[in-house]
């Protein structure tokens, strides 16, 4: 079994950066909910350090580098990862390897999940398994890193080594992480003093410095009871609640030299006191327990004390995560404002985020009524039967016609001039129809190369209809790619919040898994669907079982989901909503996804509109 070797992390001095004038390679890692550091990209690492070395201090917007990742800022001074549209605070880490293990080399190691994606192993793994590689070794046992997989190189397989399940693992080469020398300036730790230069007005910016200017006022104030407080030579740091007792520094060697120890004591008024005392006296650098510094290793993340400390009365409460806007404390501010007054050791409690009630009360089946003037309570859609005598031709001259002078401006499928040949000349060929020809379409006028529009149908459903691609007015009637499925719906005898005077309609949506037709984007391939049954909830009054009706005839049309990528988890080759809105929460609206919202039945009318699907298609 191969042992961590030249590859195994360096944490040169104790304190998370390397010793002057040694290259190591850089990783940044952000922990997950499992409590695992998660490593970043190569191409995002390096984004990262090009921040840092222009304002160590400032915000690193992720989506510059990464789509997928446009809701993140990293604050640099918080070492936090802050996501912008749920106020979600997540640490990260800046860690250090040699630059001949993995990163160093832009070696990959990942396993393929369930979605048959490919997920990379944390870093420690990866270097773990490339030296084992490296090292020609027929297998590798991952128990000494806590987990019960075995890798056998010969067969690039992983198996489970409790239920033998096994999976296919992958070795491939990316951009090698960023390449640093010497230690970090003091000036990249957190305090720091007031930035130089032009203060950014972006709101994320006026956020974090509104939220610093305070922070740090407090922490100056406390400071000097720590330096006056103690004639011992003792820190006394008042623990905070704010992480259920645990301990931001670490056991063991000071800053300053000597050894540290953390002891637990009650002060007079019976509030819990953690003293940080050493066998020699502090030097005046000493960082102060709990302050947070730009490279803190994974070794001093934490320890766990036997006992949570009480909360004295006056602490501030801060909720985090409180979507709704009725906090008084912005939800973002709140969570940033707890970290930093944790890492300045004062004591902050912040509150749990309140659950989002998703499901009314339970319900008989004997409460459950039809919704009047609906026929039935179940839909069912089965597979895409293509519609016959659609020729591509046909249908674009059915809702187009000829312009025998074309103006001089652009075509906006082909981005050729309208006076020339369309940009499918050579590639597409249509007896009928000439390469130089130009339609307009007959609701909103717009006018296309005919060829061009022959190509765009060809690329969409083939339904016999066309979208404008500039108005988005629709010819005929769309229909979507919704896999096969089911839809139910009837009314509850409970009132969603804002609409007390009625009860609710609930609509449950059922799709099943299944591989992917000729209409989706990988034919052929499995699709999955995650979440079904999806439970939707509108109130049962005029408007809303208008909306019900329509979302019927939408079902119908297959445009309530497609399969796609899904935007809360990257998940490809999935069942996603498409583009028309619904309600998944009774009694809250914590999401967004809930209740009360005055404007919700208004909106999603015209989404329904948008996609062809409007009162003139009610059977009466």
């Amino acid at each position: 079994m191969a042992r961590h070797g030249a590859g195994t992390l360096v944490l040169a001095n104790g304190l998370g950066f390397p010793p002057n004038n040694v290259a190591r390679v850089v990783v940044w890692e952000w922990l997950n909910e499992h409590g695992r550091w998660r490593p970043y990209t190569a191409a995002v690492c390096h984004h990262i350090e090009n921040v840092l070395k222009e304002d160590a201090r400032g915000s690193v917007v992720l989506g510059q580098v990464d789509a997928q990742l446009s809701p993140y800022i990293i604050d640099l001074q918080s070492m936090h990862q802050f996501r912008q549209d749920t106020g979600t605070m997540r640490p990260v880490r800046r860690n250090f390897y040699d630059p001949s293990s993995a990163p160093g080399k832009g070696i990959v190691w990942e396993w393929e999940n369930d979605n048959n994606s490919w997920t990379p192993y944390d870093m420690d793994i990866c270097i773990t398994i490339q030296n084992a590689y490296e090292k020609q070794h027929p297998w590798l046992d991952l128990s000494s890193l806590g987990f019960c997989y075995l890798i056998y190189f010969n067969s690039m397989s992983q198996v489970n080594r409790q239920t033998q399940r096994k999976r296919r693992l992958r070795r491939r080469m990316d951009l090698a992480y960023p390449l640093t020398m010497g230690s970090i300036p003091k000036s990249q730790s957190w305090p720091v003093g007031t930035n130089s230069g032009h203060p950014c007005s972006c709101q994320q910016c006026l956020l974090v410095n509104s939220t610093r200017a305070a922070s740090n006022a407090i922490l100056a104030s406390q400071r000097r009871k720590v330096y006056s407080g103690n004639s011992n030579g003792t820190l006394a740091v008042r623990q905070s609640n704010t992480f259920n007792g645990t301990v931001l520094w670490s056991l063991g060697t000071t800053p300053g030299g000597g050894t540290a120890k953390i002891e637990q004591v009650r002060s007079a008024n019976g509030v819990q006191v953690t003293t940080f005392s050493r066998s020699q006296s502090a030097p005046s650098h000493t960082q102060l327990p709990g302050q947070n510094n730009l490279n803190r290793p994974g070794t001093q993340r934490v320890a766990i004390l036997s006992t949570r400390a009480s909360i004295p009365p006056g602490v501030p409460a801060l909720p985090v995560k409180n979507l709704n806007g009725t906090g008084p404390v912005h939800p973002a501010l709140a969570g940033m404002t707890g970290i930093l007054m944790c890492a300045a050791g004062l004591p902050v409690c912040l509150t749990r985020a309140p659950k989002p009630i998703l499901h009314p009360p339970p319900v008989n089946k004997s409460d459950m009524k039809p919704v009047p003037g609906i026929n039935g309570i179940c839909r069912k859609t089965k597979k895409k039967h293509l519609k016959k005598s659609k020729n591509p031709e046909d249908v674009v001259r059915r809702y187009s016609q000829k312009v025998k002078n074309p103006p001089d401006e652009d075509c906006t499928i082909c981005m050729e001039r309208l006076v020339s040949s369309s940009g499918y000349e050579g590639i597409l060929r249509h007896k009928g129809i000439k390469p130089e020809l130009v339609g307009k379409l007959g609701k909103c006028g717009h006018m296309y190369h005919l060829l061009c529009l022959v190509a765009m149908y060809n690329n969409g459903n083939k339904d016999g209809s066309l979208q404008c691609p500039t108005c988005k007015a629709i010819y005929g009637e769309k229909t979507g790619t919704q896999p096969p499925g089911k839809m139910e719906f009837h009314i509850i005898p409970h009132s969603l919040p804002g609409y007390l005077d009625c009860k609710t309609i609930r609509i449950v949506y059922d799709v099943p898994a299944g591989i992917q037709g000729p209409e989706h984007p990988n034919p052929g391939k499995k699709f999955t669907a995650r979440g079904f049954p999806r439970h939707c909830y509108l109130p049962d009054n005029e408007k809303g079982r208008k909306v019900l009706k329509l979302l019927i005839v939408a079902w119908e049309r297959r445009l309530i989901f497609t399969i796609g990528t899904s935007n809360t988890t990257g998940e490809s080759d999935t069942v996603v909503w498409n583009e028309i809105h619904h309600k998944t929460e009774f009694g809250s609206n914590l999401t967004g996804h809930g209740y009360p919202d005055p404007n919700y039945l208004d909106n999603v009318l015209a989404e329904l509109m948008a996609q062809g699907v409007s009162e003139a298609n009610l059977k009466d």
